[in-house]
């Protein structure tokens, strides 16, 4: 299904899309989390300095369809931490997780990362586990007024 699914690195110029791609999969997908704990996480699209230089120091997949519409995106930040990773809702359950990922998986190897690990949602869970991926932690934090569990997991590589 991902057959015509292009993956490009994103740059500075795809900030704002893939603010939108964030705000879609958290506000509009299927999700564990209630309305307010979706709203206090992604209250709005992402804009700005603090946005564009969190994005700007990882190296961000992101899919885009033969419209040119990108469909999800994913990042690698410092020390193997995959910070997003996000599908607007049309796609998921697609593939396209799992080709957004054997990519930074890929550039993860070629930096020599010895593990890969993330703070995943209750949605990403699954799809990390059938990564690879094991549970390290189970965890509660805090968004304003609205706690959220999550888990961090890892992948070894080494």
């Amino acid at each position: 299904m991902t057959d015509h699914i292009e993956l490009h690195w994103a740059t500075q110029a795809d900030h704002a899309t893939l603010a939108d791609v964030m705000y879609d999969a958290v506000r509009n997908g299927p999700s564990k989390y209630s309305e307010a704990q979706r709203a206090a996480w992604v209250p709005e699209r992402r804009s700005g300095d603090a946005w564009d230089e969190r994005l700007a120091r990882q190296d961000v997949i992101q899919a885009r369809n033969p419209e040119g519409e990108t469909l999800g995106f994913m990042s690698l930040d410092a020390e193997g931490y995959i910070d997003f990773a996000y599908i607007r809702p049309a796609a998921q359950g697609s593939g396209l997780f799992r080709r957004m990922f054997e990519a930074i998986e890929q550039k993860a190897r070629e930096k020599g990362e010895q593990r890969l690990w993330v703070h995943a949602s209750l949605m990403a869970q699954p799809a990390f586990a059938r990564m690879g991926f094991t549970v390290v932690e189970q965890q509660v934090v805090h968004i304003g007024e609205q706690s959220f569990e999550r888990a961090e997991m890892e992948k070894v590589l080494a």
